[in-house]
């Protein structure tokens, strides 16, 4: 067995280990397995989200599109922190205040407030929604994964596929979300790590920052021009839209369960500090390691494993390439390791959150039951295997589509309820549903190059409010009695 093979073992050893022993301080109880007892401290919670953020998304998505496009991915992540930031602020407080004391435990109940109780219809279709989305969103985990090995170690995909998924759930039937957060902090120094390995590896190959501008330049004008070309709406609508992308954080529940189960409200302003003193390097780390593999990897679309790949799906082989070119064998399964780590990091916490929806929101009989619970993140993890191995888009199409359609779909009517606003489940749904049907008329339209979908996707979600609320005075007004 060699040596990139034994460290990669050697580092998912350590994930199960940390999960597993998670299992310590379990309690026997849905709250538990789900929000792992609302007792979560400030620094683990930041470290946990941020590493759930940044998941097979940045290491084989966002390092694709730069080898793509270049310098001007840096606007992907201006966009993206701010409109964090903004969410940060604005919701994550509330969805942890709230949360607690209504005592809920998922973001559809959280959909379904009301000054009469529960709306149980808002529930099932918030639930729904999380259950196909999230779905959908760890198959891209669990795909960013197998690439990764098929290019490392020549294995089929599916291999890679079926490892991460069966890690995921070994460790979340041993903790729940207690054990998802525990290993995502674990994980974020192994991320962070495998990031700093690639970008020196990078630079002993390619030289300096100053070498690869050169480098992209000699290649294509494009590769170093900031602002893109060929816009149809401008600059500005384009950055924008890519601040309602990060903004979308607002409707994943897959992070605001992680503030449900923060220690308290007033820890929120602490998470945040530690939350983006990660995030920021990180996504820098990403842009310049797509870079540089740009500058060491031209041709990257054309070697034999891209075959039968568009150009994107190409691209994303090329993270996994470059650790394979410039790496000594225990760095390179440092690194397959840190890729490992950030797709499961992603990958547990939706399959937990899709579980959830299922126990708590679509078949409420069995939502003290624990048993249900693991068979239902079983269940969910078979389906995103599945998907996975089927679905024909890479990695970058899968999360923006799945994250644009959550953000869309959830995030306006949540906000709404957050602040007080009494919304009837006509509307409610009305809304989600506007949000959503936007989106994909945008991705059809082949537009979400020009402004990012979810900025159209969110607005039509809150567009789509005063149109319910004038539907409901029109069907609940009392009929005038005749003269």
């Amino acid at each position: 067995m060699g040596a990139v093979t034994l460290s990669f073992l050697f580092f998912l050893l350590i994930f199960v280990a940390v999960g597993v022993a998670s299992s310590r301080f379990c309690q026997s109880t849905t709250a538990d397995y789900l929000l792992a007892g609302r007792s979560v401290p400030a620094w683990l919670a930041a470290l946990s989200a941020v590493a759930t953020n940044n998941s097979g998304f940045m290491f084989i998505g966002q390092i694709a599109y730069t080898w793509q496009v270049g310098v001007a991915s840096v606007w992907m992540m201006v966009g993206w922190v701010v409109g964090d930031l903004v969410a940060w602020y604005l919701v994550h407080p509330r969805v942890r205040s709230i949360s607690e004391d209504a005592n809920l435990l998922t973001v559809p109940a959280l959909m379904s407030m009301s000054s009469n109780g529960r709306q149980r219809v808002v529930t099932v279709v918030a639930g729904a929604l999380i259950f196909v989305f999230l779905g959908v969103y760890a198959a891209a985990q669990l795909k960013a994964g197998s690439t990764a090995l098929q290019t490392l170690f020549g294995w089929e995909p599916q291999i890679g596929a079926v490892l991460g998924a069966m890690i995921v759930v070994l460790y979340c039937f041993s903790g729940g979300l207690r054990a998802s957060i525990w290993t995502d902090a674990a994980q974020s120094f192994v991320m962070i790590s495998a990031m700093i390995a690639l970008l020196i590896a990078g630079s002993l190959k390619a030289g300096s920052p100053a070498d690869v501008w050169r480098n992209l330049e000699a290649q294509d004008p494009a590769l170093v021009r900031l602002i893109p070309a060929g816009l149809k709406f401008g600059f500005f609508p384009y950055l924008i839209g890519m601040v309602f992308g990060g903004f979308g954080a607002a409707g994943q529940p897959h992070i605001l369960v992680r503030f449900m189960s923060i220690r308290s409200r007033s820890e929120i302003a602490a998470a945040r500090r530690i939350y983006f003193a990660w995030f920021i390097p990180f996504f820098l780390a990403s842009i310049a390691v797509g870079l540089y593999s740009r500058a060491c990897i031209p041709d990257l679309t054309t070697i034999p494993l891209a075959d039968g790949l568009d150009d994107m799906q190409a691209s994303e082989l090329a993270m996994p390439a470059m650790a394979q070119l410039l790496l000594p064998d225990i760095l390179i399964g440092l690194t397959l390791a840190g890729l490992f780590a950030a797709t499961m990091s992603t990958a547990d916490s939706q399959i937990l959150v899709c579980s959830s929806a299922v126990t708590q929101d679509l078949l409420p009989e069995y939502k003290h039951s624990v048993i249900a619970s693991k068979l239902a993140t079983l269940s969910v993890a078979a389906i995103a295997l599945a998907i996975a191995l089927f679905a024909r888009k890479g990695v970058f199409s899968l999360v923006l589509i799945a994250w644009s359609a959550l953000g869309a779909g959830l995030a306006p009517a949540l906000i709404l309820k957050l602040y007080g606003q009494k919304l009837s489940a006509r509307t409610t749904i009305l809304m989600m549903l506007a949000g959503i049907s936007t989106v994909a008329v945008w991705q059809r339209a082949g537009l979400d190059g020009e402004v990012f979908k979810l900025l159209p996707g969110m607005l039509a979600g809150f567009l789509a409010w005063p149109v319910g609320q004038a539907i409901d005075c029109l069907i609940d007004q009392p009929a005038k009695t005749p003269r």
